[in-house]
């Protein structure tokens, strides 16, 4: 059922996405509420990052809404709403030929008109939200571990305030305990700025332990919805075999 308008965050009604004769999103929907942290997960290739890119312009709809804050988003490159998110890619696409601090301040230069001792000062305490020192500023993006690549893709998603949060697989690629250490900053952050946080992954301790509720995408539809314990009772096979199947059992296990 559909959230109270005032409710949701962002609200995706009917979307088809498709290359070619494919169709990936069929008919989809689904509301974030505001001020939540919502965990995406699906099979390889399902379309969890494309329902993500298509929410925020990077990949054109062949048809169904997008609401974004109330406010409707137009289609494919719409930048109205582009200050109202931010997002960390996989990987952190971090510009390799910027230091820290000017990849930190891109969205600044981008939608503002700001001085550069202003924008100095706006980077380093995003840095510092993030756990990085200010003299982490000045490095490149091939002198970081994963980890801080990531609190910098981090630091330069949350530039602008936005009240919007889009992450794509944060923790892949960090060891556990950098994994558990960034699933904490995130519900610090979460928790500290009174964010909306849209999160696809795979990671089932994200899951169990920072989401407040897990959708389920398969066959191109979101096929369950809820907190963790719903999730765990749902009869959809594709739910059960993800999170009852030897590997989650075990992770499950490993974590009471």
């Amino acid at each position: 059922m559909p959230e109270p308008h005032a409710e949701v965050a962002i609200g995706v009604r009917d979307l088809v996405v498709g290359f070619g004769r494919q169709i990936v999103l069929d008919h989809l929907s689904l509301d974030v509420r505001r001020g939540e942290i919502l965990g995406l997960v699906g099979a390889s290739g399902g379309g969890k990052s494309v329902l993500m890119r298509t929410i925020i312009g990077l990949i054109p709809r062949r048809s169904g809404t997008i609401e974004i804050m109330g406010q409707p988003i137009g289609g494919a490159h719409d930048r109205s709403t582009a200050t109202t998110w931010g997002i960390l890619f996989q990987q952190g696409a971090l510009f390799s030929s910027l230091t820290v601090r000017q990849n930190v301040q891109f969205p600044l230069r981008e939608n503002l008109t700001l001085s550069l001792d202003l924008m100095d000062e706006i980077a380093i305490a995003k840095l510092e939200m993030v756990g990085l020192r200010p003299e982490d500023g000045d490095k490149y993006p091939a002198e970081l571990s994963g980890g801080m690549t990531k609190r910098v893709a981090l630091a330069r998603a949350l530039a602008l305030d936005p009240p919007i949060l889009f992450l794509d697989e944060p923790t892949s690629g960090l060891d556990p305990i950098a994994a558990g250490d960034f699933d904490a900053l995130i519900r610090t952050l979460q928790k500290t700025l009174g964010l909306t946080v849209f999160m696809v992954t795979h990671d089932l301790a994200s899951l169990t332990t920072v989401c407040d509720r897990v959708a389920a995408l398969a066959d191109g539809k979101i096929v369950a919805i809820g907190p963790m314990r719903e999730l765990l009772q749902s009869e959809h096979p594709w739910v059960r075999a993800y999170f009852h199947g030897k590997r989650s059992q075990m992770l499950q296990h490993e974590m009471r």
